[in-house]
């Protein structure tokens, strides 16, 4: 599902975008002398909220003349990417705005437009629809294009002005203050030292001494888990232990043990020994991650030559058996190092499902042999004219190729690394194929493959694999304003690439030897108008009278997949809307579950959550889909941490901070829904009443939870690491631990209690255990370090933190803070501007909280 969904519908009413492009004349020799870079800076910023008492923002673009010669009337274009809505508010102005595909706009000057001398500007006021409450509604990627050569693009200086004033009703310091007032510190000894906190769990206090002459015995069965435990300990001592598979003495010990689950351990620290004790290999494999987090994150910063490890008794095994995080690579590209990176993260907090999100209408992210277009045209983006080389920029991706992460993709070399890696930690990979909808990548990527062929004069081999009915004058716009991203389901040729790519992946799988059993083929998102004047979809429907009307092309397509898959061994996820019919009654469309699939083993990733579907997953579990919990109000990583301009981040589904994917209760979620889409605390669940609750006997149809990091603002490693923590540590809590005993009447004075005893204890654990080991696991983490919370009571000022072990340090001569600044230890009484920052171990520190004292 894309995350862009509910943001762009706000904007539909917004289109009408004036669309007659003025004459063009050659630019001047002055321009012409400009041509080798764009001679023109722009700035953007917010001026008023609720413009005309409507839904709508007013804007300024100005435009600042940075050259040595005037920027010419004519002869020019600027693109960009935002909103299609953003258009000027003057019928009369300068410049005008089109939308050409997707987010993918262009500014040209009108009749209006004079020449603009060398540093004059030109302020014009745009108007667009909802509200900008943060940067990520702000147009980016502006770059110009000359008509005189226009198969090139300049890079546009591009400011943007953060608005001056709170307009929106952002998150203030006192309201985070008042959400971290509960916290108690908890004493770093009193803490839980393992984590996802496990079912059974005694501290003995009798530590272990590890050093670098302690072996790691592992029974046969168990010796890849040995080596990758033995592998992680030479990163603390600097020399890898000896792996063995017998030896008495002072050791580690991996053993089999029968009668336990499939990846339940249990693990015990003694002074002699550290006894990991498993049935299986997966099971033994958490043991080891467990004895990681014993060690301190001390033992990670430099190397040792002695570490104690608490003695503990732990018996454990995780509550669900799909434990995921889904990676997008195909809105913005992530290369191999950091997928790699992030498999290591998932190890260590037990999860063991990556969902890889390997295309969609900005991307095709995967070498599939013999169709060299899909990563050719279809993995890279820049400039183009009429996208036969690659595909348009988005997300501000910018105009030339392969200079952002907008282009990129895995060789199959890269693919079968990752496999192996994830099969080594105990981590299924379940491929994404985004279709019918979302394929625009691939469908640009067959129409270069054809017409490549068609000039070779390979007519049958040119339209083996095309995706689009040539002949279709359908007319349609998806939510994310693509007017060409749906396969047409009436090809042959369509069914020809789905089996084409399957059996490249499984191919890649069996080099692996890694497991596979399900294909997660999307199915979100089709458009209403898809499919309605394709010729080849009139010839379908006269000839197969299961296909009545082009609803039914959607049960017709799915039952041809689930027949492939099934040949092949491979049952099939996807979207809920996979398992999904439509219903029309009075006029009015709504989603049912689709009986005719259930008995097919569909597997569903349900993320809709919201309005008429809040209980949709529970509908479709009740109804005999097995259900992955991937719900947005909780689990999307990519929306924003809290309603703030400086915070990144979309918010079109609300905002998700670590205590959300904490408090979700997976088997009665309507509870933990505390606040609205807008964050502000629910004053009535009157909404709750009539909807569907999940029954008991379908409790075992919830397979899983699931966390979404879809990237189309994530264009770096560092914005993708500060989106994914620490509020993956959430769904990993509750993914692997017991359910906590103030789930089960959470309104309750006792419960509530508890909650916030545990909630104490979690991000205790986070802000002294976790997070300073992520200084340095795996290479380091960027994870999000909180801002602080701040109020003025009584003439002073007060502060807090939600992740306690995190430093406060604060100035009081206006200054931003420093890690030689002094430490908030209490109440500050200085009069003036105080400006607070938080600091991790590290000495990272989080943006300025600034608070006035009068």
């Amino acid at each position: 599902m894309s995350p862009m969904k509910h943001l762009l519908v706000a904007f539909l009413s917004f289109l009408s975008i004036c669309s007659t492009a003025q004459t063009k004349k050659e630019p001047t020799k002055a321009a012409a002398e400009n041509s080798a870079d764009a001679p023109v800076a722009l700035t953007w910023e917010v001026v008023e909220e609720k413009h005309q008492g409507k839904n709508q923002t007013l804007s300024v673009l100005t435009f600042k003349n940075t050259g040595k010669s005037p920027l010419p009337a004519t002869g020019w274009t600027i693109y960009f990417h935002g909103t299609p809505s953003f258009k000027p508010k003057d019928s009369n102005a300068p410049i005008q705005i089109e939308p050409i595909n997707g987010d993918y706009l262009k500014l040209m000057p009108t009749t209006g437009f004079k020449e603009l001398a060398a540093g004059e500007t030109l302020r014009v006021e745009l108007v667009a629809a909802g509200q900008i409450v943060n940067e990520s509604r702000a147009p980016r990627g502006f770059y110009l294009v000359w008509d005189k050569d226009k198969s090139k693009g300049y890079t546009v200086q591009n400011q943007i002005i953060k608005p001056s004033k709170n307009m929106v009703g952002w998150t203030t310091p006192q309201d985070i203050y008042g959400r971290n007032s509960g916290i108690k510190d908890v004493p770093a000894n009193e803490l839980t030292k393992v984590f996802p906190t496990p079912a059974q769990y005694k501290e003995t206090g009798q530590a272990f001494a590890l050093t670098e002459a302690v072996p790691v015995v592992a029974d046969q069965a168990f010796q890849r888990e040995a080596s990758l435990l033995a592998t992680r300990l030479n990163t603390i001592f600097g020399k890898k232990p000896e792996v063995k598979t017998s030896g008495a003495g002072k050791a580690i010990r991996l053993q089999k043990k029968e009668g336990l689950g499939p990846e339940a351990y249990e693990l015990t620290v003694s002074p002699q020994e550290i006894v990991i004790s498993a049935s299986g290999p997966a099971g033994a494999f958490y043991g080891t991650q467990s004895l990681q987090s014993l060690l301190p994150a001390s033992a990670l910063a430099s190397k040792q030559t002695s570490v104690a490890v608490p003695g503990v008794q732990v018996k454990d095994e995780p509550r669900f058996g799909h434990r995921a995080f889904m990676m997008d690579v195909a809105r913005n590209f992530q290369k191999k190092a950091q997928v790699l990176k992030v498999l290591d993260l998932m190890a260590l907090y037990k999860l063991n499902v990556l969902h890889f999100h390997l295309n969609d209408d900005e991307g095709w992210r995967i070498e599939i042999p013999g169709l060299p277009e899909l990563t050719q045209v279809g993995g890279r983006r820049g400039h183009s004219e009429g996208e036969k080389n690659f595909l348009q920029p988005s997300y501000g991706s910018g105009p030339e190729v392969d200079k952002s992460s907008g282009s990129g993709f895995y060789t199959k070399a890269d693919f079968v690394e990752i496999l192996k890696y994830a099969r080594d930690r105990h981590i299924r990979v379940i491929p994404e194929v985004e279709t019918p909808g979302h394929a625009r990548a691939a469908i640009k990527s067959m129409d270069a493959r054809y017409e490549r062929l068609m000039k070779e004069g390979k007519k049958a081999e040119a339209e083996q694999y095309l995706l689009r009915d040539l002949n279709d004058q359908s007319v349609y716009r998806s939510v994310q304003y693509f007017n060409d991203n749906v396969m047409n389901v009436a090809l042959p040729s369509t069914y020809n690439f789905l089996e084409k790519v399957t059996d490249e992946l499984l191919a890649m799988y069996k080099e692996a030897g890694a497991p596979i059993s399900t294909i997660h083929f999307g199915g979100d998102e089709v458009p209403r108008g898809v499919w309605e004047k394709s010729p080849v979809v009139q010839q379908l429907m006269a000839k197969d009278s299961k296909v009545k009307t082009i609803d039914d092309l959607w049960y017709y397509f799915f039952g041809k997949l689930n027949d492939m898959l099934k040949a092949r061994s491979l049952y099939l996820s996807g979207w809920e809307e996979v398992g999904l019919s439509k219903v029309r009654t009075n006029g009015k469309l709504s989603y049912v579950a689709n009986p005719d699939f259930v008995k097919e083993n569909f597997h569903v990733d349900v993320w809709n959550n919201q309005g008429a579907n809040l209980d949709l997953p529970y509908r479709m579990a009740n109804a005999g889909y097995k259900v992955v919990l991937t719900n947005v109000s909780h689990y999307y990583l990519d929306l924003a941490y809290q309603k703030e301009y400086d915070e990144p981040g979309l918010y079109w589904g609300g905002y998700t901070d670590v205590d959300k994917g904490f408090y979700f209760i997976p088997f009665d979620y309507m509870k933990s829904i505390k606040v609205n889409d807008d964050n502000q605390p629910l004053t009535s669940t009157a909404a709750f009443s009539d909807k569907e609750q999940l029954r008991p006997e379908a409790r075992a149809n919830i397979v899983g939870l699931q966390a979404p990091l879809w990237s189309e603002m994530v264009t770096t490693p560092e914005r993708f690491e500060y989106m994914l923590l620490p509020k993956l540590l959430g769904l990993a809590e509750r993914a692997w631990s017991p359910d906590p005993a103030w789930a089960s009447n959470p309104e309750s004075a006792q419960s509530k209690a508890a909650y916030a005893q545990a909630w104490s204890a979690f991000v205790n654990v986070l802000g002294k255990r976790e997070l300073p080991r992520l200084n340095y696991y795996a290479g380091g983490f960027n994870y999000r370090i909180p801002t602080a919370g701040a109020v003025v009571q009584n003439g002073e000022v007060l502060a807090n933190v939600q992740l306690p072990g995190m430093t406060i340090r604060y100035t009081t001569n206006g200054e931003v803070p420093t890690a030689k600044s002094k430490i908030y230890t209490g109440p500050i009484a200085q009069k003036g501007t105080i400006k607070l920052a938080v600091f991790d171990p590290a000495g990272r520190m989080s943006r300025v909280t600034t608070v006035e004292n009068k």
